[in-house]
């Protein structure tokens, strides 16, 4: 339906979206599989692989902190274990990267105050990420970061809060022990 210029047009606009990103978060995360000129392709691939060994963080702390920031996490652990594999659209707003952005560097921060000892390695926002409003808004809180850190670690998260209905389960669990939530055959009979 876009015929052949406008998927041209639409292939440039997601190469050159996601250059930007890569550009925007070299500073703070190894980009992968950049080419001769320092350019990447529709993806923007970053290794997370050394946070593991400096703060004990891995991709997946990663992926479900972004869950607080509102965003559903990127491709994980594709191609390469523990990377993130950021594929903008040509749809994506300057304002929506730059705000993926914002809250990628922010997060890197977080990650930071862990390896610099400033957060607790085990009790940290990444690792109880993500934060339920039942968790938040709780009677009991039992971490060394505030409730404030835990829910609302950007300015637009107050404005428009996307709350996880669930917090951090056990992926590895869920992944081998399905559960089946659907009808049984018999009700298409």
């Amino acid at each position: 339906m876009m015929g052949p210029d406008g998927l041209t047009e639409a292939t440039r606009i997601a190469i050159l979206n996601a250059n930007y990103i890569a550009k925007r978060l070299s500073p703070h995360f190894p980009v992968l599989y950049t080419g001769a000129n320092g350019l990447v392709a529709h993806e923007c691939i970053l290794d997370l692989r050394g946070f593991r060994h400096s703060a004990g963080i891995e991709v997946e702390d990663v992926a479900k902190r972004l869950m607080d920031y509102g965003f559903h996490a990127p491709t994980v652990s594709f191609p390469v274990p523990g990377t993130l594999m950021i594929e903008p659209t040509e749809s994506e707003s300057q304002a929506e990267i730059d705000r993926f952005c914002t809250a990628m560097i922010a997060i890197h921060a977080e990650i930071s105050a862990v390896a610099e000892g400033r957060l607790d390695r085990a009790d940290n926002p990444l690792k109880h990420a993500p934060h339920t409003a039942e968790v938040v808004c709780g009677d009991a809180w039992r971490h060394a970061y505030s409730r404030e850190q835990a829910a609302f670690p950007a300015p637009w998260t107050r404005a428009s809060k996307f709350w996880p209905a669930v917090g951090r389960i056990d992926s590895a669990y869920g992944d081998r022990n399905l559960v089946c939530s659907c009808v049984g055959m018999e009700a298409y009979r």
